[in-house]
């Protein structure tokens, strides 16, 4: 329970401050105790956010493979897919951010597993895009490249959206499936 608190008020603090500025005594004092007291808890603020992005990482691979377990059809499990990316964006905008800007202060091996992490995410799209483009789905000439613009899509909407202003979550989800169906050709 206490590591769990630690991790939100260093996301919370690596977001609003970075981590070069942030402190294991800012943390401490986010959490109501000393920063030698957090030695306890946590190793270093590198694992902290290492831990922060990992966690980040896993629940969007975890969202991704839920969101097409059992289909089979390439454009309903791209659709799938590609929703279930923006919303976790629209829903983590600050684990995004802080694991998108931060990952430069990631030393190793942290850094290395965190990289792999985000290389299997991106092949589950190009994997998923090069499968409708040999069934006949998808009309696109580089899967790959068409992988990291739908990457894009999602990660982006982390910047933009703010709940209870402009387009809601469904909105905006809706519209980013259509615009990736729209990329690569499919129907």
């Amino acid at each position: 329970m206490r590591e769990a608190e630690i991790r939100a008020a260093a996301l919370e603090r690596f977001a609003r401050h970075g981590y070069e500025a942030t402190t294991m005594a800012d943390i401490g004092t986010a959490v109501g105790m000393r920063g030698p007291s957090l030695y306890k808890h946590v190793r270093s603020k590198q694992d902290l956010l290492a831990s922060v992005i990992h966690a980040t990482m896993t629940a969007l691979l975890r969202d991704h493979d839920a969101a097409v377990s059992g289909v089979d059809d390439p454009v309903e499990r791209l659709r799938r897919a590609v929703d279930a990316h923006v919303r976790f964006h629209a829903r983590h905008r600050v684990e995004a951010f802080v694991g998108n800007r931060e990952l430069r202060s990631l030393t190793e091996p942290g850094r290395s597993e965190i990289l792999g992490l985000r290389a299997t995410y991106q092949q589950r799209f190009h994997t998923l895009i090069a499968d409708g483009v040999q069934r006949g789905a998808f009309r696109v000439t580089d899967p790959l490249l068409a992988s990291y613009a739908l990457l894009d899509l999602g990660m982006g909407v982390a910047v933009w959206f703010r709940e209870g202003s402009g387009p809601t979550e469904n909105e905006v989800a809706w519209a980013q499936v259509e615009f990736a169906l729209r990329l690569v050709g499919a129907g």
